[in-house]
């Protein structure tokens, strides 16, 4: 069975760094693509980030292009989120999501079949 598990969440002020991950389990090859994707209080799921995981082609939300940087360790079937100059409006909970058949990124939560359980980010002062 095929699971995803976050972590790396936490409370960090204004203008600081998270790195978040995403440990696949359950699969011995991973490749197809990967994503963020975060939801905060009384709004919808949104794109994030993806990529490509054996090309490592990536695609960003213009929300955090220049902030965020995907990436991904194939051997350790991790992939991971690093987000600087965070902003209070970053503040929601954040889900990793991927397909193992997927060729190339796709921006549309409905595209990935398997999904962790999400991690907390609040940016606060």
């Amino acid at each position: 069975q095929v699971q995803l598990v976050e972590s790396g969440g936490g409370l960090v002020q204004p203008g600081g760094s998270l790195r978040l991950s995403c440990t696949v389990s359950g699969r011995t090859v991973i490749s197809g693509a990967a994503a963020w994707f975060r939801q905060a209080p009384g709004k919808e799921r949104e794109f994030v980030a993806a990529v490509t995981l054996r090309s490592d082609s990536t695609h960003y939300a213009d929300s955090v292009r220049g902030r965020f940087t995907i990436s991904r360790d194939i051997a350790m079937k991790r992939i991971y989120l690093r987000m600087d100059n965070l902003k209070p409006e970053d503040t929601a909970v954040y889900y990793c999501a991927a397909d193992f058949t997927l060729p190339f990124i796709r921006t549309s939560a409905g595209a990935y079949d398997y999904w962790g359980q999400g991690t907390q980010v609040t940016v606060s002062t």
